[in-house]
């Protein structure tokens, strides 16, 4: 599958500049820092051609108001407004469905009262409205102008191409062969890809009050089978405007290690889903998998993709006592996979002993942007990956101090 994030600092209140940022760098594909210069020659979106594009939290309206007056010009109805008219016309232009952070009101039905929501409205090929999620667990900035949505809007399945071919830098498709093809149609058979969706504190303990090892979110996915993860973030960091220029285009570590740890749930527990979002024959053989992706064996490996979709830059405080909201950047395109243990036993990553059935997990990343750039994140999850990394759990309390190193929203 080729999966498209696009990483860019929307300025608070300014929908239509944001779009056309969205729109140029969308285009140029070129990784930018935000003082303007540009720091790495891309491929436009055009070229890259994702079977699914995915932005950041509320990203064509900023994030940091401090009101429901404040948000209460940008709200929209769900698949009306700016950010559905450019997340349609986007989808049909590149044929590829797209999910977009968005402020949504409901509007009053008879008694009821309007409810607004900080909601990811995905979008298919053809334009048309296929879900619409509300965030769940809610920012102290969010319950300023919020409702808490449902965790049960978070799971959906995604139907996509199951052999469309690959496309190459020049843009041209490979050659499909009838193998590919539905004897009936001609077309691509579609498979269903379950899928998870959340927004940014979704990832947290619940208000921050749950116990960190409750995994949440994680553990909603794991149980759901999900073999693809998105989330779309306006994630904060604690790092200064001097911090992130020192990083040189290098993504914010602390934020990225704590955004692991919220899916320890994934390399400690055995996944249950069988086959893979890349497996063409629907054996349970994910694309890509190497030796071990033969035979017998082949059949047990499972992987879940993960997105991490965040913004950079920064925003104007909420009132002249506080500083302004900075943004993490660091998006990602990673994915977790089990094999079994050589073997058939030992022991798990996080050192527990499960003999038969134990297996191996490992972390691979395709792309990460830097804490200031602005740009695409870019995977083609059948090619490999850039990086490959396992997790050290250093005890219980190393988690709880990452958690306040992180800053997230």
């Amino acid at each position: 599958m080729r999966i498209a994030t696009l990483q860019f600092a929307p300025k608070l209140g300014d929908v239509e500049g944001n779009i056309q940022r969205a729109n140029a760098l969308l285009k140029k594909g070129k990784h930018t820092s935000l003082a303007g210069q540009d720091i790495g020659i891309g491929i436009g979106i055009d070229i890259l051609r994702p079977d699914i594009l995915v932005l950041p939290e509320l990203a064509l309206t900023g994030y940091n108001f401090p009101s429901l007056d404040a948000i209460r010009p940008y709200l929209e109805a769900a698949g009306t407004g700016p950010s559905a008219s450019w997340a349609r016309e986007t989808a049909k232009r590149l044929r590829c469905k797209v999910c977009v952070g968005y402020p949504e009101i409901e509007h009053a039905h008879g008694t009821e009262p309007s409810r607004c929501y900080n909601s990811l409205l995905v979008v298919d090929e053809t334009g048309a409205v296929i879900h619409n999620y509300r965030k769940s667990f809610l920012y102290f900035t969010d319950e300023t102008w919020a409702a808490e949505g449902s965790v049960e809007q978070g799971f959906l399945k995604l139907l996509f191409p199951r052999a469309a071919p690959k496309a190459d830098l020049t843009g041209e498709r490979g050659r499909e062969t009838e193998a590919d093809l539905d004897p009936e149609t001609e077309t691509h058979p579609a498979r269903q890809v379950p899928t998870s969706l959340g927004i940014c504190m979704d990832i947290n303990p619940y208000k921050f009050e749950a116990p960190y090892t409750a995994y949440e979110f994680a553990n909603r996915a794991l149980d759901s089978q999900s073999q693809l993860v998105i989330l779309s973030m306006a994630w904060l960091t604690m790092l200064s405007r001097d911090d992130i220029a020192a990083l040189d285009g290098n993504p914010d570590m602390d934020t990225f290690t704590y955004w692991l740890n919220r899916f320890m749930p994934f390399l400690e527990k055995k996944m249950l889903h069988s086959g893979d979002l890349d497996d063409v024959s629907g054996n349970g053989n994910p694309a890509g998998a190497g030796a071990d992706g033969h035979g017998a064996n082949a059949r047990a490996i499972r992987r879940t993709v993960i997105v991490l979709a965040n913004r950079a830059g920064e925003e104007p405080p909420a009132d002249d006592t506080k500083p302004p909201a900075r943004y993490a950047g660091t998006s990602a395109v990673i994915a977790v996979t089990q094999r079994p243990r050589r073997g058939g036993s030992g022991s798990r990553v996080g050192g527990e002993e499960e003999g038969e059935g134990a297996f191996e997990a490992k972390i691979a990343c395709w792309d990460l942007l830097g804490a200031g750039e602005e740009g695409i994140c870019f995977a083609d999850t059948t090619a490999d990956p850039k990086m490959v990394f396992g997790l050290q759990r250093k005890g219980k309390g190393s988690s709880d101090s990452s958690s306040e190193g992180s800053g997230g929203d």
